[in-house]
């Protein structure tokens, strides 16, 4: 706690003063242009990844950068309930799927008995099932290929949701992928037309 507190007061001192203005601008209200779905990986932060300020980027983070299929009833959706208050309230115009290599979630699903004891991270890991299944077939680097796939499966799941297909249909939502190297640096952008990463760097 000692850390953060040096951290805030770091920036109290020194950003503050500079970002005061667009603080009070932001008081009024929020209006992000993005939707971040990204990984909690503690090395994967969107908004220093994308070099964006304050208000600019709507993220939420989860093991694995996932998207959950579409389902209603019982549970708490916290991921899905973001989408939904990004896409009706805030009415991003976009939405990106953030992976990353290295990811540990990833590395969790091809190798199952690593959390067969959890409690929790166990179910939400077996949301990669079905890009697991899809990778069988590959015959490179297993890590790099489920990294791959479970972004174009979140893809596939957002669509899913009612919500998400009316603002793409009706407000011309947009969706995008993309995968970050924490090794290099190296930002992969997902090509619909092709189906395939193209690497910016």
């Amino acid at each position: 706690m000692q850390k953060l507190i040096a951290g805030y007061q770091r920036f109290r001192a020194e950003k503050w003063p500079q970002e005061r203005a667009l603080y009070a601008a932001l008081a009024q209200g929020q209006k992000p242009d993005v939707l971040v779905i990204g990984c909690s990986d503690s090395r994967v932060d969107p908004a220093t990844i994308f070099d964006s300020g304050p208000g600019e980027l709507f993220v939420v983070r989860n093991v694995a950068n996932l998207v959950p299929p579409f389902e209603q009833g019982e549970g708490l959706h916290g991921t899905s309930a973001a989408i939904e208050f990004a896409v009706k309230s805030l009415k991003v115009g976009a939405i990106l799927v953030l992976g990353h290599a290295r990811c540990g979630g990833v590395t969790a699903a091809l190798n199952e008995g690593s959390v067969a004891e959890t409690q929790f991270l166990a179910p939400w890991i077996a949301l990669l099932g079905q890009a697991k299944e899809r990778c069988r077939s590959h015959g490179g680097d297993q890590q790099t290929a489920l990294e791959r796939e479970s972004i174009r499966l979140s893809l596939e799941r957002l669509r899913e949701f009612p919500f998400v297909h009316d603002a793409i249909t009706n407000d011309g939502l947009l969706l995008h992928g993309a995968r970050f190297d924490v090794f290099d640096g190296a930002l992969e952008i997902y090509d619909p037309q092709t189906g395939e990463f193209v690497n910016l760097s």
